[in-house]
């Protein structure tokens, strides 16, 4: 615990949609949180720190945790939510898809991550929960998107190994696996053709991931979790 009595939460992709959602979440939760992407407007709360960048740039991960170390003095939880999502047949994606898309989704979970870690070692733990899709467990020839499983299964293992390499350190990791999410991500005319396509007939709302990403952080025998929050989208179709 901080000595404050105030933990500090870290939130990618936080401008909008789950991003901004979880920040608020935090705040409520009586959190510091720092927050990032790539246009993030300044803060005037003095318990939330908005740190612009491009998570596909190392260099932003070390402004990140520097910043978060240098204002409130620890990171308890790191929520790797930024991510990019491309659909196309697999031959349509151009090296510039492969670049953008890996170097978010991988590169800058990695290094954030590791950094974070760091940190969270020197303090004696903390949690991390990234953020995946369903797609990675349940593949939909309707929504071809190689790329999505590629990265985000990538983060699904790492997650696993994470969590069993500092099992006994005091850093738990978990993932959300969502399917789609009612957010500016998708257009809203495109909504109830997403809905059809879930087991349930709905999309999710951004409440029900913030929900999910509430139960980990107040889990503590939980660890090595992929959390399917999808609408049985990852039992099948």
């Amino acid at each position: 615990m901080p000595t404050n009595g105030r933990k500090v939460a870290v939130v990618t992709g936080a401008s909008r949609g789950i991003g901004a959602a979880l920040v608020d979440a935090y705040r409520e939760l009586g959190h510091a949180v720092v927050a990032t992407s790539r246009s993030i407007p300044p803060s005037e709360d003095a318990g939330l720190l908005a740190v612009p960048g491009d998570l596909a740039d190392p260099a932003t991960a070390e402004r990140l945790v520097a910043a978060a170390v240098d204002r409130f003095g620890r990171i308890d939880t790191l929520i790797n939510n930024a991510g990019l999502f491309i659909a196309k047949p697999f031959t349509d994606y151009t090296a510039e898809d492969y670049a953008a898309i890996t170097g978010v989704n991988l590169t800058g979970f990695f290094r954030l991550t590791q950094l974070a870690v760091g940190q969270m070692l020197d303090q004696g733990g903390g949690h991390i929960v990234t953020l995946t899709t369903s797609l990675v467990d349940n593949a939909d020839a309707r929504i071809p998107s190689v790329l999505a499983s590629l990265t985000k299964g990538g983060l699904q293992s790492a997650t696993k190994s994470l969590a069993v390499e500092y099992a006994t350190r005091g850093i738990r990791v978990n993932a959300v696996s969502p399917s789609a999410v009612r957010t500016p991500m998708h257009p809203p005319e495109a909504y109830d053709a997403l809905a059809a396509l879930q087991p349930v007939r709905r999309i999710g709302e951004i409440s029900d991931i913030v929900d999910a990403v509430r139960y980990l952080e107040n889990a503590p025998f939980v660890t090595g979790e992929i959390l399917h929050v999808d609408g049985g989208a990852s039992a099948g179709h």
